[in-house]
């Protein structure tokens, strides 16, 4: 009992992303300049969002908390496959993979929920914009904000504490870059048939009951934009939208590719492609739609510019 105690707490072995190839060299130093894009763009938006009062409202609330997860959500994964990549070891503990594990389900989780929850500021926003400051008030987001983090953290200590202590047999090599879900499931040895069927149903539960409260939200939108008889009014409705839902469709696109397809049709290419897109790509890209598309965001974004411009001015006039 003991010795079978001491290999499941034994390392495991991550395959990572890359090889010694000069091919992979340029890829691995390509991911870790859009890693920084990542975390300089998300920093970016969170501060702006702190800095600029006008910014100060329940909508950019929650893009500073989507800000944050996609922060989170890049440190949990790249700096450690870095270190393994330049160091030459592919080992990580078995804490680390647990702790790791739990994180990147939390974030992932908060992140569907906080997706879902945004579309509802959306509806308010454009179906009831009279109300809008009653219906959406700072209680409700925070609320909202706390509802994501909260469940989805639940939801992954469970799955966590369930996961780690099943049976690990023969290798521990993870075929993945990182401590996900569906690579460790597959070192487990023995009958998983029901905890797979259960994992599939909370995966419906965080991945599809979230699209179906979304696709409700924007089909009220989208019947409140029919009626109005303004262009104007239109394209205002439509510019709210569209970073949410280019945001939304990568988001969930990657995720359902990821985690609703059956082991048997999974493979390791398969699952790093999803987690790549899911985990690197969709945090580098959420800063830039929500900052290039909305014009509140960029115009803090130019007011903090003009003033770093006007500052270095001023101190190099005086000197």
């Amino acid at each position: 009992m003991w010795q079978r105690n001491q290999t499941s707490l034994a390392d495991f072995i991550l395959e990572g992303l890359f090889d010694d190839s000069l091919t992979h060299l340029f890829l691995f130093f390509l991911t870790i300049v859009v890693f920084l894009i990542a975390v300089s763009g998300n920093m970016l938006t969170i501060l702006l969002i702190c800095a600029d009062a006008r910014l100060h409202t329940p909508m950019y609330f929650l893009l500073s908390q989507l800000s944050l997860m996609d922060l989170m959500h890049v440190s949990t994964t790249i700096p450690k496959m870095a270190t393994n990549y330049l160091s030459g070891k592919k080992t990580i503990s078995f804490v680390g993979c647990a702790t790791q594990h739990f994180l990147y389900l939390s974030l992932g989780g908060a992140e569907c929920l906080l997706l879902a929850l945004m579309s509802y500021d959306r509806y308010v926003a454009i179906c009831h914009p009279l109300r809008y400051t009653v219906l959406m008030n700072r209680k409700v987001g925070l609320m909202m904000v706390v509802m994501s983090w909260l469940g989805a953290s639940i939801n992954s200590l469970i799955h966590t504490v369930i996961l780690m202590h099943l049976p690990f047999c023969g290798s521990r090599k993870i075929h993945h870059f990182y401590c996900e879900f569906p690579a460790i499931l597959k070192l487990v040895c023995g009958d998983i048939t029901v905890y797979e069927t259960i994992v599939y149903i909370i995966s419906i539960v965080l991945l599809l009951l979230p699209i179906l409260f979304i696709s409700t939200s924007y089909a009220f939108i989208l019947h409140s934009v029919i009626q109005m008889h303004s262009a104007g009014s239109k394209r205002n409705a439509f510019a709210t939208c569209s970073s949410h839902l280019i945001v939304v469709s990568f988001w969930f696109g990657a995720c359902i590719f990821s985690y609703m397809r059956p082991r048997s049709q999974r493979t390791p290419l398969q699952d790093k492609v999803g987690s790549v897109f899911y985990s690197i790509i969709t945090p580098t890209l959420n800063p830039l739609i929500y900052t290039l598309r909305n014009k509140d965001v960029a115009k803090a974004l130019r007011g903090v510019m003009g003033r770093e411009i006007l500052t270095q001015r001023w101190q190099l006039q005086l000197s």
